[in-house]
């Protein structure tokens, strides 16, 4: 029996269990949706507006589901929208496999449309390279059993990521007699979790026996390796804090006594004064990037290496990168986390740990005085901390939150509680604009019993607001906020930190002949696409909005009008080096 190219594609992505395909036609992929339409009963395909759409909605959905799904989109342009996701996702250890379309191969080097070639024939290959674990470009169809179990394999094993598959369109269509590898046979979902040594454990038990201020620092390698309940049960049996790394942000529910929140510029004062102060860093899953560590700078968010350092982490290049481990490993945190809950259970643990555990409850203290009175602030606009409140007290403990990024995203890390594992998301290392606006619709498809609400801002809502559009044509109850501050103030604020309050150039939105701000009606936007869309100016009026964008069976969008002079309190600090990093503006230095 032969099958086309197309059909091997979408029988094998069957087999995999991946119940949807979401991309954008094109001349590119005309023969993978020919293909797809063989097998509509078995996998849904959705189409958007914008491949970037698509590759955000991947994201999330792998992000709330640990399952891949795959992109389509044709050549030339088209792909070429997809880099900005498929760099969310890469470095965010999220996974999803990118179908490009491309020219047939008896074009190749010819120039045909849209064929990228200046270098080397049909090179869509090196465009996505740096953002993906592997990419494959099949030369015919025989190639694809081989390519589709490979891609499989890579996305979901060690650290996760996304997988590029090329495929010229006469591979699409040609037949062969190729036959599928079966994914069971295989184990294509097969995640190998390895843990410590004896030897390992030994080291890092002596450790702790030595030391006296121990923090836990848990990053998104816990969620990435289901260890939230391993983490809550090891720092409950050591009586440990625990700190995230904002990526690892809903690792541990933030109403817990030893929840301390995020470290970094974005972060809680109790997380980073505590991170600072410890004698022993316990840290899983974590990379120490910039923004979570104080851009590296000695004694503001770590102390290393007057601090021991336990880094536990999947990817091996990770170990040393930024800061000198005492013990380094290599393996999943919730196996490591694991072995060292059981190898310390019924430990006797010191007393000479309460005089930390009493200065740690009083850094909380001391942060909570200085920002809970402004979550029930009734300032017109309003400010940032009474919107988070309102929608926190309004979404369900499993509901989905997802932040775009701007100014809003520092406030969620900062404001936001986490109560459930895999509740938070957000676009971090690469921190693409639009992950939020089209990755709330893959967390409604991946979890469709649950609310999901996108928090983003004017800016990155007006670059892609067709992800509106695509919920209603799928009747996705997706719901859109749009933190309508006038502008990319986060950059703005930089401006008058780093060049002066009077240098601001291109970052709020202004008319140009009259100085005025511009403010487009998104409530307007969206109701124009079939959505639902309200306005919202006064604080008092901020819940009834949130509950009933949570109540509706339609999308969506509520246009929340808020203070853009409201500066985040920053615990932490993060450097643009040459220039000159601001110091922390509460509890530094040190009392």
């Amino acid at each position: 029996m032969t099958h086309t190219g197309a059909e091997l594609i979408a029988e094998h992505l069957v087999n995999e269990g991946v119940p949807y395909a979401v991309g954008l036609c094109g001349h590119g992929d005309l023969g993978l949706l020919d293909g797809l339409h063989s097998y509509r009963d078995e996998i849904k395909t959705i189409s958007v507006q914008h491949e970037s759409i698509a590759g955000f909605i991947a994201d999330a959905y792998y992000r709330v589901s640990q399952q891949p799904i795959a992109t389509f989109t044709s050549c030339g342009p088209g792909s070429a929208n997809l880099p900005v996701a498929l760099g969310s996702a890469f470095m965010d250890d999220s996974a999803f496999l990118a179908i490009t379309g491309n020219v047939a191969t008896s074009q190749f080097n010819r120039g045909p449309f849209q064929e990228t070639g200046r270098y080397y024939q049909a090179d869509f290959s090196s465009v996505v390279r740096p953002y993906v674990k592997r990419s494959f470009q099949a030369a015919r169809p025989e190639q694809l059993p081989l390519m589709l179990r490979q891609s499989f394999s890579l996305m979901r094993q060690g650290r996760p990521g996304p997988v590029h598959l090329d495929v010229p369109l006469d591979v699409f269509v040609e037949e062969t007699d190729a036959e599928l590898d079966d994914p069971e046979v295989w184990s294509t979902d097969s995640r190998p979790q390895p843990g410590a040594s004896e030897e390992e454990l030994d080291r890092i038990i002596r450790l702790i026996e030595a030391s006296d201020r121990i923090v836990i620092v848990a990053g998104s390698g816990v969620a990435g390796s289901k260890g939230e309940d391993a983490l809550l049960a090891l720092a409950h049996e050591l009586r440990v804090p625990v700190a995230t790394s904002p990526l690892g942000k809903a690792s541990i529910p933030e109403a817990d006594a030893l929840a301390l929140g995020a470290t970094g510029r974005n972060g809680t004062f109790a997380a980073n004064r505590a991170a600072r102060g410890a004698d022993l860093v316990l840290a899983f899953g974590t990379r120490f990037d910039d923004r979570s560590t104080s851009s590296w700078l000695p004694g503001y968010t770590y102390s290393f290496p007057q601090t021991a350092l336990v880094h536990v982490h999947i990817d091996s290049d990770e170990l040393g990168r930024n800061f000198p481990p005492t013990v380094p490993i290599q393996g999943a945190s919730a196996t490591v986390l694991r072995q060292l809950a059981d190898r310390l259970r019924g430990a006797a643990m010191p007393t000479s740990r309460d005089d930390w555990l009493d200065a740690i409850a009083g850094w909380k203290r001391e942060w909570e005085a200085h920002v809970a009175p402004h979550r029930d602030a009734t300032q017109v606009p309003m400010r940032p901390e009474r919107v988070v409140n309102e929608l926190r007290s309004v979404l369900p403990d499993d509901g989905i939150l997802l932040s775009d990024v701007g100014v809003h995203h520092n406030w969620l890390v900062q404001e936001w509680e986490t109560r459930q594992p895999r509740t938070f998301h957000q676009s971090w290392g690469f921190a693409s604009m639009g992950f939020g606006v089209g990755g709330v619709i893959g967390s409604a498809l991946a979890a469709p019993q649950r609310k999901h609400v996108a928090v983003v801002g004017d800016g990155g809502f007006l670059m892609l607001p067709s992800a509106v559009a695509t919920a209603v044509q799928y009747n996705i109850p997706a719901t859109w906020i749009v933190w309508n501050n006038g502008g990319f103030q986060s950059i703005r604020d930089q401006q008058m930190s780093y060049f002066g309050a009077d240098r601001q150039l291109a970052t709020t939105f202004l008319h140009d002949a009259s100085g005025q701000q511009y403010q487009a009606d998104h409530a307007g936007i969206a109701r124009a696409m079939g959505a639902e869309g309200m306005t919202v100016e006064n604080p008092s009026d901020l819940g009834s909005a949130f509950e009933a964008a949570l109540a509706s069976p339609r999308p969506t969008v509520v246009d929340v009008r808020v203070d853009d002079s409201v500066s985040l309190p920053a615990a932490a600090t993060w450097e643009l080096p040459p220039l000159a990093y601001p110091e922390p503006s509460f509890g530094w230095p040190d009392a």
